[in-house]
């Protein structure tokens, strides 16, 4: 018998039964870190000497896949932890490990990740698409279904690279039809309601920039007086807060507001102001000055346009429950703070301004997702756009040819 060998190695013996064995190292348990052998047997030397060359080449290439018993939680934990960690935001990795955690490993993450089938994911978004609402309250929407196979396919294709299975199989599985999710937006003669009723509180001034840029609300909390360009009246894109759960190494949790670079290239960008919305703004500026001076030593400078009295960062959630009382106060219905953002995107469509601008002022990735979105104003824009080239054909009073109409 051989002595110990490095991986890739192999030793041939013949055992006292008078079978011939091949034993060759083959890597390392992605768990449990022990040594993993594959041993063959046969009638001849050369026949398991032929095995052994056969494993040898696989290894020298990477097409070797061991059938391991791994589970696809099992997995998804790996994936989740050594190739997704630090290399994606964290509020992006939260909603990771909120979808598998509460989705995906209980109804499949038992099944040995070899074993996974393309009719077993479909059966799983099925479901998921019917009953999957954790509340029990119906179905999950086909935006988080499609959300969670992409968890799914971003995993497998991982598992793939490291050499755990041959084949994707969620690439085989038919999502959900996309669902164009109503949006709210404020009347004209509500928006003014809800501008008058803002304008008087101390954090109004946060609403009356969201409808006068579209700013979504973690990018309104994230700006800093750097940000906005008095002068100019400009305001620059450049980090969002949001309230995050970190995942720490004892695998204990934290929620923390944290300031987050924008997702993709897109959001990171500039918004003009109009000129009355940048009156407001200054005014605001001074306000906050004077408050700085009143609290003293107190006062946590953080630079922040929009902050608590005390100059903090305000939490997501606190802006939200302020939007709904003024709502209430405007006796305007209840609706959600990103309407406000809709709201403005409606608004410079229907004054006709050209959609690729309106997409890069929102920061939407393509202008098919700004027209996907706003598809309730392009009725109204293509009739004016037809009426902008009605006097064109004014060239005399149309009249019948007689002899043309059958009677």
């Amino acid at each position: 018998m051989g002595g110990k060998r490095s991986n890739g190695e192999g030793s041939i013996y013949k055992r006292a039964d008078g079978k011939w064995c091949s034993a060759i190292t083959v890597g390392t348990d992605p768990i449990t870190g022990k040594i993993k052998r594959k041993t063959f047997y046969g009638k001849t030397k050369e026949e398991v000497r032929q095995k052994l060359i056969d494993l040898q080449y696989k290894l020298q290439n990477d097409a070797y896949i061991e059938p391991s018993i791994l589970t696809f939680s099992a997995w998804i934990d790996i994936w989740l932890n050594q190739y997704k960690k630090g290399s994606i935001r964290d509020k992006t990795f939260e909603n990771y490990e909120y979808l598998s955690r509460v989705h995906i490993k209980p109804s499949i993450g038992n099944i040995q990740l070899k074993k996974l089938t393309p009719e077993v994911i479909q059966n799983f978004y099925n479901e998921k698409h019917e009953h999957g609402r954790s509340d029990g309250k119906g179905g999950l929407s086909a935006k988080t279904v499609r959300n969670i196979h992409n968890i799914i396919h971003e995993c497998l294709d991982q598992a793939i690279k490291s050499g755990k299975i041959t084949r994707n199989v969620s690439e085989a599985t038919t999502l959900p039809r996309k669902q164009q999710k109503e949006i709210h937006i404020l009347t004209r003669e509500d928006e003014i309601k809800f501008l008058k009723v803002a304008i008087e509180d101390r954090l109004g001034i946060a609403f009356i920039v969201s409808l006068a840029t579209g700013l979504r609300l973690g990018e309104l909390l994230g700006l800093h007086w750097a940000d906005i360009n008095l002068d100019e009246g400009i305001i620059n894109v450049r980090q969002a807060l949001a309230r995050v759960k970190l995942f720490k190494e004892d695998g204990s949790t934290e929620s923390v507001l944290k300031f987050q670079p924008p997702k993709t290239k897109a959001g990171r960008r500039t918004i003009p102001l109009p000129t009355n919305v940048l009156k407001y703004i200054k005014v605001h500026k001074l306000n906050q000055s004077k408050e700085k001076l009143s609290i003293g030593e107190d006062y946590e400078n953080n630079a922040l346009v929009f902050c608590t009295e005390f100059g903090k960062p305000i939490d997501p959630r606190n802006l939200i429950r302020k939007f709904q009382q003024i709502l209430k106060k405007a006796n305007l219905s209840k609706t959600n703070l990103h309407s406000l953002r809709h709201t403005y995107a409606t608004r410079l469509l229907e004054s006709n301004e050209h959609p690729k601008v309106v997409q890069e002022i929102l920061g939407h990735s393509s202008i098919s997702v700004t027209l996907d979105i706003y598809s309730h104003v392009l009725p109204e824009i293509k009739k004016a756009a037809a009426e902008k080239i009605n006097d064109i054909f004014e060239i005399k009073n149309p009249s019948v040819k007689e002899g043309l109409i059958e009677k």
